[in-house]
């Protein structure tokens, strides 16, 4: 018996109280898991297969814990309450400490797995405690039925609020802290619920902890964004000078060598010293080829950095840029360093912006077809991002292009990722374009490939149509369609949804760099 001397009353709502118990419990295990694979994903890459090990380590985790639980024999309540409190010091902490270890990527996995099957182990041991601790009070058909409902809908309350409340509104270190904060006040409150299990000294010992470690988590969730600022300090090499989780992606600034950089994900997306061979490289070879440039279509591209290029040409009615993440837009709009650098592009009249997935916008929404479309997604380093390099998604494509639309596409490196380079050539290819391959070297990334393609045969451009340009002109468009031996064409096989060869090819490619 676990039955010990109280200094008050045994609740008689102790079945229902210790219900919702679980119901914290299975929220904040599962808030845990999707951070952790979240961080994964921007450190490691290739979200699919983080999210995929970290939920099989969880689970696996969660086993060893019920397993583990059968050796605790004596003081259930009070072994119940401190492993709650762990689970609030490791769950809580663990996005701070991730973060932390963002800049050491050699340690990162040890420490994420590490955190996982520790978070994982302690969820796993206080179910079946519980349920030893309400047995002697519950039907056992009754108590089962109960605790794996609350369980599984705690998972279901998590896995919602985590995507659609806590990190567009908290970010992720801010979430796990609040979870941690929720884990360590069911501690706290069950040593009450318990009160009549648990022996009065040691009540007041884990009251004692509770209190401090709910005061500490307090601390750090006031002070996230410190924390965050110094564990991004030591994964990049210039200064912050700005930073903001989004509903879709973390998006840093940096400044520093006299220009300044934008960071999604980690990734370095452009730096203001040699973005503009990138984007008229995107941009002009497009426009130097299209019969006509009246109606522009920009799929990704943020930044505004594309369509002040595209605003270049004084041929240009109309731009519709779609791009999934109305934090980057809204960024590009108000930030004083990307306005003066996009030239205030994305405030253009002529400009629409449209916050949705490309993808699905293609499928669904669009109704015209446009002259001109420049294609400007992060490269394929994972499988959300690898749908955008598909068979399908070039299908889709056609739909916004009539007989003479042109389309640009930035395709990754045909040097350091020479596969996946052509492995995009090949799948445009597959999907019924006809294509241009062609690259340009931009410092920050080595040499870079983009792909023209049009409905009909067409022959590479060799006049820009345009001056006053800081890279190209007529002499330097004709060789970027010339590809030297260690870029030229190797085999690929094209990127289908079902499959998503590229992210393949690309881990591959770069591995090799790494």
């Amino acid at each position: 018996m676990d039955s010990v001397p109280s200094d008050s009353a045994v609740p008689t709502r102790r079945p229902l109280l210790l219900y919702l118990t679980v119901l914290v419990i299975a929220t904040a295990g599962l808030v845990y898991e999707l951070i952790a694979g979240a961080l994964a994903s921007y450190v490691l890459g290739d979200s699919v297969t983080q999210f995929s090990t970290t939920i099989g380590v969880y689970l696996s985790a969660l086993g060893l814990g019920s397993y583990l639980s059968k050796f605790v024999k004596q003081r259930l309540a009070q072994r119940f309450v401190e492993i709650e409190l762990a689970a609030a010091l490791v769950g809580g902490g663990s996005a701070p400490i991730l973060f932390l270890a963002f800049g050491h990527a050699q340690f990162f996995s040890v420490i994420l797995y590490g955190m996982v099957i520790a978070v994982g182990t302690l969820v796993g041991l206080e179910l079946p405690l519980l349920m030893r601790i309400l047995r002697e009070e519950v039907d056992f058909d009754s108590l089962v039925a109960k605790v794996l409902t609350f369980d599984y809908a705690g998972a279901l309350i998590g896995s919602i609020l985590f995507a659609v409340l806590f990190v567009p509104k908290l970010g992720l270190v801010r979430t796990s802290l609040l979870f941690g904060m929720l884990n360590c006040a069911v501690g706290f409150l069950t040593t009450w619920v318990l009160s009549d299990r648990i022996y009065a000294p040691a009540r007041a010992r884990l009251r004692r902890r509770a209190v401090a470690l709910q005061c500490g988590l307090l601390g750090c969730f006031v002070y996230a964004d410190h924390i965050t600022h110094l564990a991004e300090e030591g994964m990049y090499s210039s200064t912050i000078v700005y930073a903001e989780q989004s509903s879709y992606q973390r998006i840093v600034l940096t400044a520093g060598g006299g220009g300044y950089q934008l960071f999604l994900n980690g990734n370095l997306q452009f730096s203001s010293l040699d973005e503009y061979r990138y984007h008229e490289a995107l941009v002009h070879p497009a426009f130097a080829a299209a019969a006509q440039r009246a109606h522009v279509l920009v799929l990704g591209g943020g930044d505004g950095l594309a369509i002040r290029e595209i605003l270049k040409h004084p041929e240009v009615q109309s731009v519709t840029l779609v791009d999934l993440d109305p934090a980057m837009t809204r960024l590009a709009r108000e930030s004083e360093l990307l306005r003066t650098l996009n030239q205030n592009a994305l405030s253009d009249p002529r400009v629409e912006v449209i916050a949705a997935d490309a993808l699905v916008w293609l499928d669904q929404k669009v109704n015209k077809t446009y002259d001109v479309v420049i294609v400007d997604f992060p490269d394929p380093n994972n499988f959300s991002l690898g749908k955008l390099y598909t068979t399908w998604f070039y299908g889709l494509l056609q739909k916004a292009m009539h007989e003479h639309t042109i389309a640009s596409v930035q395709s990754t490196s045909p040097l350091l990722a020479r596969q996946s380079y052509w492995c995009v050539v090949q799948t445009m290819q597959t999907s019924g374009l006809h294509v241009q391959p062609y690259h340009a070297l931009v410092p920050s990334f080595g040499e870079w490939g983009y792909v023209l393609a049009k409905k009909a045969a067409f022959a590479a451009p060799t006049q820009l149509g345009i001056s006053g340009l800081s890279y190209l002109n007529d002499a330097t468009l004709a060789g970027m369609f010339v590809f030297a031996v260690d870029m030229s064409r190797v085999p690929a096989e094209p990127n289908r949804l079902n499959n998503q060869l590229l992210v393949q090819y690309y881990e591959q490619d770069f591995s090799r760099w790494n």
